[in-house]
């Protein structure tokens, strides 16, 4: 299969290096990235000219929607546009109506799983669109992923990721501040891994993530909490949960205060740069500051 591959970063290059790898023909492009192993064009619309489909992995809705309009033009009757990134459900339905108006197909299918699992080809995909473009996509999404869930209509693979990474970034504070708790109240980090893990504590972040060093499977606490999952794509997709729940007129308040936990950490605490689960050190260390262990 012909592939336009648009936006190589961390996430879109090994993406497109495993669609290579399975044997179609890729052609990238990036406005900076460069990776090898990859045939790169000049420009989006190159790339895009002639694929049987072009996937999208953007910053944002107001760099896809950019992005779209260079590439829809470009490309081919029938072509389906396949957009990856996390954006705001409004930017998703808009360039879904834009690609059917040309004849093409659509799909939003953000991931997750993260930059590992975009190495690794282990990404579960949350897929928006018609039946028969997520038909044809379905073998990409089986060489870059483990799972590809058909969401519903256009938005809807944007809506699950967005309220999937709402649920993450609030029980993420929760096992973070139980943690915190933890360790003042004297408890052994790992004796509280063995209860939780294996009771009605038990999550993701948990589990799979825990973000406590030395405890659990290996995670970025163990790598000083370098990403991983970056602080602040939590703010963005924080920030989109947010955004959605004001456009539905939806009640999220648990949502709004991790929203405002991630802001603090990222934009006033050296939070940026930082994994996610970094929350708790930053939890940690203002328990010694209500101590007065820690001086600033």
């Amino acid at each position: 299969m012909k592939i336009a591959f648009i936006g190589l970063g961390n996430m879109g290059a090994p993406m497109a290096l495993n669609l290579a790898q399975a044997g179609h023909q890729v052609t990238g492009f990036d406005t900076a990235a460069r990776p090898e192993g990859l045939t790169l064009a000049d420009s989006a619309a190159a790339a895009a000219r002639d694929a049987d489909v072009v996937i999208t992995m953007l910053p944002n809705g107001q760099i896809l929607r950019a992005v779209a309009d260079q590439v829809i033009p470009a490309m081919k009757p029938g072509a389906i546009l396949c957009d990856c990134s996390t954006v705001d459900v409004d930017s998703a339905r808009a360039v879904a109506d834009q690609a059917r108006a040309a004849g093409l197909g659509a799909l939003d299918a953000p991931v997750s799983g993260g930059i590992g699992g975009a190495q690794g080809g282990t990404l579960t995909f949350m897929v928006g669109g018609p039946d028969d473009a997520f038909a044809a996509v379905r073998p990409l999404f089986d060489v870059m992923g483990q799972k590809a869930v058909h969401c519903g209509d256009a938005g809807a693979g944007q809506a699950a990721k967005i309220c999937n990474n709402m649920i993450l970034g609030v029980t993420m504070i929760a096992t973070c501040e139980a943690f915190a708790l933890a360790d003042k109240l004297g408890l052994d980090r790992q004796k509280m891994f063995d209860v939780v893990s294996t009771s009605s504590g038990y999550s993701w972040s948990m589990n799979a993530y825990c973000p406590a060093p030395g405890v659990g499977p290996k995670s970025p606490a163990d790598n000083d909490y370098k990403p991983g999952f970056a602080a602040e794509l939590m703010l963005k997709d924080l920030n989109l949960s947010q955004a959605a729940a004001s456009s539905a007129g939806a009640d999220t308040p648990m949502g709004a205060l991790a929203q405002q936990l991630y802001h603090q950490f990222v934009e006033h605490e050296d939070g940026r740069g930082r994994d996610f689960s970094a929350m708790l050190p930053r939890f940690v260390e203002k328990n010694r500051e209500q101590d007065g262990t820690v001086t600033r």
